[in-house]
């Protein structure tokens, strides 16, 4: 059963994240989740973000010198899901990854 909960909320944490990158992507001001509007706010950067029930949905910053600055700059949409400082899956192109899984 407990495998279960857990399907279920990675399933909760992929439609909800995929929502919200639409919204991101598409330019959007708002996302709405349960018939709630959440606001598609931006950091001083331009980089927009987020917060949903305690997560944290942010864009890729394409000025940061990585791996994933470089995809965003080539053209990649990527967003992060995080839960205070852990990313906990990412979105690139409309692909959802679960990084928790990849680690195991």
């Amino acid at each position: 059963m407990g495998i279960r909960l857990n399907e279920f909320k990675l399933d909760d944490l992929k439609s909800n994240g995929l929502k919200i990158y639409e919204a991101i992507f598409s330019k959007k001001r708002n996302v709405k989740i349960d018939e709630i509007e959440y606001p598609v706010q931006k950091f001083s950067s331009g980089i927009k973000f987020v917060d949903f029930s305690g997560y944290r949905f942010i864009q890729q910053n394409h000025n940061k010198k990585s791996e994933w600055g470089k995809k965003a700059r080539q053209g990649h949409q990527i967003m992060w899901i995080l839960k205070g400082r852990r990313y906990l899956a990412r979105i690139m192109d409309g692909e959802f990854t679960d990084l928790k899984k990849d680690k195991e």
